[in-house]
């Protein structure tokens, strides 16, 4: 059966994101879609956080019909990478050739995200030929020049990899703007996972102009929400001290 899955979101655990993961998740299902991968840079806080509200489970199944894969956007010494299906550790400035094997041996993908896009930090070709990456994201809602997904495509092609698509989305109205449709009868984590790396279709859209400058917006008062969400306060302090 197709499944439609956003493999590419932000939540307000990204410095960048201002929506909550529940936010996320309900603007998903209002746009008919079975599952998110919550990707926020460089942290997995999400996964915890939904456990504890119990709209994620450990085994990898879903909660009333809809699927949320664990993951993260590494920033990696090379350039941005999206682990998908796996919690990861801490691993922002690590060799993105480990932070591939790392995702691997905790059974995730390796998932460039915008290869091309020289003003997000995207994996260069040069690095992209010596990696064990599992997918490329060929289509990014958010690009900042079309012609960058163009690349990643013809690349995908040029590689034999499989392909993706995803938002991006940095707050909740983005979510599920271009997609993944994975074609499987096994709706859980390693189903979506075992699919992903055979062949997808992709639903292909691009973000409005608004969602692009309320991204930027997000960015100007990132600060300013962190000290107004607990979570997030609480977890500043921990990290700056007293």
């Amino acid at each position: 059966m197709p499944l439609n899955i956003d493999l590419h979101t932000h939540s307000f655990f990204s410095a960048d994101g201002i929506s909550s993961p529940e936010d996320m998740i309900a603007a998903a299902r209002a746009k008919g879609l079975s599952g998110i991968a919550i990707t926020d840079h460089n942290t997995c806080d999400a996964v915890n956080y939904l456990l504890e509200k119990g709209l994620m489970r450990l085994d990898g199944m879903p909660i009333n019909d809809f699927l949320v894969l664990p993951g993260v956007e590494v920033t990696t010494a090379d350039g941005h990478l999206l682990c998908i299906g796996a919690e990861l550790p801490y691993l922002k400035g690590k060799p993105a050739r480990e932070v591939c094997d790392i995702t691997h041996q905790r059974g995730g993908l390796a998932i460039p995200p915008h290869p091309y896009d020289l003003f997000r930090a995207g994996i260069r070709l040069g690095t992209l030929e010596t990696l064990p990456i599992d997918a490329i994201e060929v289509f990014n809602a958010a690009t900042t020049l079309r012609r960058y997904n163009r690349y990643a495509f013809k690349y995908a092609q040029i590689r034999g990899l499989p392909m993706t698509a995803a938002s991006d989305a940095h707050h909740a109205a983005a979510v599920g703007t271009a997609y993944t449709i994975v074609n499987t009868d096994d709706f859980s984590v390693k189903g979506i996972l075992a699919q992903i790396v055979k062949s997808n279709e992709l639903n292909q859209k691009y973000q409005t102009p608004r969602d692009s400058l309320r991204k930027t917006w997000n960015n100007w008062l990132r600060l300013r929400r962190r000290r107004k969400i607990p979570e997030l306060a609480a977890k500043d302090r921990s990290h700056n001290g007293p």
